[in-house]
């Protein structure tokens, strides 16, 4: 059983790798902490822990459902630098599935370097495709959402 005090997972699922995903749902089910994923309709997930919330296609209506329901104090996971600077806006903690924490410290560069990269796109120029993600990366994953879970619950006590 949830305690009330304590904080929620809430997934941006959508661009979410799968082996993240189940990072989560062992780490929610070893704390016993709420957990949900936020898709859209055009994707189908079927965690063995959590819950799902559906919301019709469209630009960002996974960001605004999930920042809806996102109360101080809860982790949101997301690839999505805007996203993450709401949930820390509404004082709750963000972190990327590479593992780094979004903070009130890096949310500003790491908008203004979307930014930049944005324009170059318009502008003509190419980037390298991102690579396959590795098992290193989901230990740090891991390694780094233990650590901002211990934090959340401990400011939440």
């Amino acid at each position: 059983m949830v305690k009330k005090s304590e904080p929620s997972l809430l997934v941006d699922a959508d661009a979410c790798p799968i082996s993240v995903r189940i990072k989560l749902e062992n780490a929610m089910r070893r704390y016993q902490m709420r957990l949900i994923f936020f898709t859209d309709q055009n994707h189908e997930i079927n965690p063995g822990y959590g819950e799902v919330e559906v919301v019709a296609q469209g630009h960002d209506a996974v960001d605004y459902a999930l920042i809806a329901r996102v109360i101080p104090g809860d982790i949101v996971v997301t690839q999505d630098y805007g996203l993450a600077a709401l949930a820390i806006s509404r004082r709750a903690y963000a972190i990327h599935p590479s593992g780094m924490e979004y903070t009130s410290q890096n949310i500003d560069l790491l908008l203004m370097e979307r930014h930049l990269a944005g324009k170059a796109r318009k502008a003509g120029e190419r980037f390298r495709n991102q690579k396959r993600r590795s098992h290193k990366e989901d230990h740090h994953f891991d390694k780094q959402l233990k650590t901002v879970i211990d934090k959340a619950m401990q400011n939440a006590n």
